[in-house]
């Protein structure tokens, strides 16, 4: 009589779902590659748009995937006219509220179809806190559903709906943006104490009780007390070289100013003049520049421009800015303060210029500037002559060297919590993995 063999336990299966927005995906991206180091087999969810503009971008066989992390889409439920055009948000926010569901359940049903070779059946789902329509899927399949919170934690939105208790939001009219109202002082925040209206995300300013982008905050935050678990991408006490690395190596430690706006900020008439507070400031800079930044047409830079800054400069449309903001080189960040771009520069030990564009970033900024000591907030309308002065502070002035020796503090947290055993990042990964992802109970941690 043959011995018995027991059948091998198939490995867990995430499946992760980010807002379709790369400041998003990318965080997402990496917590993904996290659980599949850990022995999660993983299915990367991306939108249809989203999937071929990354194609389009990295490359055709960039996300090809491995036996254990594949790659699936679900139409957003746009129609999108142009493949490059960058996808109006509050639009996006409404349709994958609205549309994505169905299509998710229909992906579940297909992953769970045991004819697929080599696809265990999945046991768990983390999501973005901005796609909280899986939690009505996981919850059929009674199976855990983890929400990711992308940006600061400092820009959760669970303070919105006492803005609006207290009567501060909507505003009135357009006018109390600039009658002084935005000063108000907002004292019963924890942990924000003195924090000023204006400072606090974006959404807020709107006349309208109906805003879609506020409402969609609002239900999101509600939604999330539902999760299994909430992440937050953070710091507990508070991320072949491409041709821009191979430039850097060329600089002196400290001495290029990195400008990078992010992936959904857009200018008119300012972009001018950032570049020439740039090039009259006379620091050498590596400025990130997409080819949607300016709004409804190509970027184009004035040609004595170029020609000035041209032994100084290198203009990118992207690059790996994480290595970017870890080289030696870099001096100082010029960024748009969304959650990515601020943790990582924290992460490496640079101040920052804050030109905050939407939703948390005003508050990222502010607590950048007033907290945590390492920014300086540039005003939205500033001229050429401001951001000149503003950039060489950063790069050669007082301010600038107290802010350095701040960050660098900072940077000390960021690798104790991410890197060493017991650091609250490594910690509470492994927590939410074996009290969430490895158990159907629904608890908070």
């Amino acid at each position: 009589m043959g011995s018995f063999i027991p059948a091998e336990k198939p490995p867990p299966h995430a499946v992760r779902v980010p807002f379709p927005a790369q400041g998003h995906i990318n965080p997402t991206l990496k917590l993904a590659k996290l659980l599949n180091y850990k022995g999660f087999h993983i299915t990367f969810v991306n939108t249809k748009y989203n999937h071929n503009h990354l194609l389009k971008s990295r490359g055709s066989h960039s996300l090809n995937g491995t036996p254990t992390f594949r790659f699936e889409t679900i139409p957003d439920g746009l129609t999108q006219s142009n493949a490059d055009a960058t996808q109006d948000i509050p639009t996006l926010c409404d349709s994958t509220k609205k549309t994505c569901l169905a299509p998710f359940r229909q992906l579940l049903s297909k992953l769970n179809n045991t004819c697929l070779s080599n696809v265990p059946p999945v046991t768990c789902i983390v999501s973005d806190c901005g796609m909280s329509f899986t939690l009505k899927a996981a919850q059929e399949l009674n199976i855990p559903n983890v929400l990711f919170w992308t940006a600061s934690a400092c820009g959760f939105y669970v303070h919105f709906q006492g803005l609006i208790e207290r009567g501060l939001v909507p505003l009135k009219d357009m006018s109390y943006l600039t009658n002084g109202f935005m000063n108000t002082v907002i004292d019963w925040i924890p942990g924000m104490e003195g924090i000023k209206l204006k400072d606090l995300p974006s959404l807020i300013r709107t006349t309208d009780p109906d805003d879609v982008s506020m409402n969609f905050v609002i239900g999101e935050v509600e939604n999330a007390r539902n999760a299994s678990a909430l992440i937050f991408n953070t710091i507990y006490d508070l991320e072949q070289q491409p041709g821009c690395l191979e430039w850097l190596n060329t600089k002196e430690s400290n001495s290029v100013v990195y400008v990078n706006f992010g992936s959904i900020t857009v200018m008119t008439e300012q972009l001018v003049e950032f570049a020439w507070g740039l090039a009259n400031s006379k620091q050498d800079f590596l400025w990130v520049i997409r080819p949607d930044l300016v709004i409804g047409e190509s970027v184009i830079l004035p040609p004595e421009f170029v020609l000035e800054t041209i032994e100084r400069s290198l203009l990118a449309s992207w690059c790996p800015q994480e290595q970017v903001l870890s080289h030696p080189a870099i001096g100082g960040f010029l960024t748009h303060s969304g959650w990515n771009s601020t943790i990582e520069s924290l992460s490496g030990g640079l101040p920052m210029l804050c030109w905050p564009f939407f939703a948390e970033q005003q508050t990222n900024c502010w607590f950048c500037e007033n907290k945590w000591g390492v920014g300086m907030e540039i005003e939205s309308n500033s001229n050429r002559d401001e951001i000149e002065g503003w950039v060489r502070e950063l790069m050669v002035g007082d301010k600038g060297k107290q802010m350095k020796k701040k960050a660098t503090e900072w940077k000390s947290f960021a690798e104790k919590a991410s890197t060493a055993p017991n650091g609250s990042s490594h910690l509470n990964l492994e927590k939410m993995i074996s009290e969430v992802l490895l158990t159907s109970k629904n608890h908070m941690v």
